[in-house]
């Protein structure tokens, strides 16, 4: 990208309304909304630490990259789980969680055990 581009884009986008400024979907990430409910800022603040981690230092092998990359993508879907059991009310949603919540830690610890082997840098 050209440098007169990239600076012409992104004073256009400066130039856009502060549409991210609406919670009512998407809390820009680590910036939770504290007037939203419990539950949301507990969904924001999982989402955020998800993202954090899952930025991770690449090593250019793929599978080590994947694995290292998706124990925190699954813990955040444990993180999520645990609060819709601190939250929610829904019986089959509830269920659910319980159920992601297993299959998730199982494959975390599979993950792990893998990468013990196999990428000699952790």
């Amino acid at each position: 990208m050209h440098r007169s581009f990239a600076s012409a884009a992104i004073a256009a986008m400066l130039a856009m309304p502060a549409v991210a400024q609406d919670h009512s979907n998407h809390a820009m990430a680590g910036h939770a909304d504290p007037t939203a409910s419990a539950s949301t800022q507990a969904y924001q603040q999982a989402m955020d630490k998800m993202h954090k981690d899952m930025a991770i230092e690449y090593s250019g092998n793929a599978d080590i990259d994947f694995m290292r990359g998706m124990i925190p993508h699954h813990q955040g879907a444990i993180d999520m789980a645990k609060v819709v059991l601190e939250h929610g009310k829904d019986a089959q949603v509830r269920k659910l969680a319980e159920e992601v919540i297993r299959a998730q830690e199982a494959e975390i610890a599979q993950m792990q055990e893998w990468l013990k082997v196999h990428d000699k840098a952790e």
